[in-house]
């Protein structure tokens, strides 16, 4: 995975969840702020995966509540790290 992959997706996420009303107790509370909900889509390079599939893939990853978008964008991109999906 390339730094520019990691950066890019860091900034998708940003800006997806920037419209979140903090703080954040469960994944629930982040989907009024997507885009297209579930279905939001993040992709950079060959990455690619929708709001929904990282939901599941790394609900045991995040360690709700959030009180700002860094620190759960900072452990949803561990989370990818952690998991090879990055």
């Amino acid at each position: 995975m390339s730094d520019d992959v990691e950066a890019d997706l860091r900034e998708q996420f940003e800006e997806a969840f920037s419209g979140a009303d903090f703080p954040v107790s469960s994944q629930m509370d982040l989907v009024p702020a997507l885009p297209q909900g579930p279905g939001t889509k993040f992709e950079s390079g060959d990455v690619s995966f929708t709001a929904m599939e990282l939901a599941a893939k790394l609900g045991s990853d995040q360690d709700f509540p959030y009180e700002d978008v860094d620190s759960l964008v900072d452990d949803v991109i561990q989370g990818l790290k952690d998991n090879g999906m990055i």
